[in-house]
């Protein structure tokens, strides 16, 4: 039954954000990283100072995880996660520091993944833990 609401759910949101692929990919990866244990505590942060945002930050078990979501409609140029260049991990670790800085989290116990969301008729996610190395 709850299948079926979510299949419901996706089917009015996509209609509504057609054009916003991003956002789209964003709440599937929320709910697929639900569904593998995480508990998602943030969504979008941006640093007070600005840049760059953490599309999803969670806990995997004893694990701070930084999620950079990726999205594309089709893989016909590449997997999403070929998006996440080194410029973008720079931002994004320089984000994570100031959020584990602030909730008190050992920069040990973090790490940062990415999930990519290919929009085809049944959307394809990848979770790739570990993505980079922290510096």
């Amino acid at each position: 039954m709850i299948g079926l609401l979510y299949r419901a759910a996706d089917a009015l949101r996509r209609r509504a954000l057609r054009d916003d692929h991003g956002r789209i990919g964003e709440d599937l990866a929320h709910r697929y990283l639900r569904r593998q244990g995480c508990t998602i505590v943030a969504r979008n942060y941006r640093p007070p100072y600005g840049g760059v945002e953490i599309d999803l930050v969670a806990w995997h078990g004893r694990t701070l995880v930084f999620v950079e979501v990726k999205t594309r409609a089709s893989a016909d140029f590449g997997t999403p996660d070929r998006a996440v260049d080194r410029e973008k991990r720079t931002y994004v670790e320089r984000a994570a520091r100031d959020y584990a800085r602030r909730a008190g989290v050992d920069w040990e116990k973090t790490r940062f993944d990415i999930v990519g969301v290919i929009l085809e008729e049944a959307p394809r996610i990848e979770w790739i833990r570990n993505a980079w190395r922290k510096s």
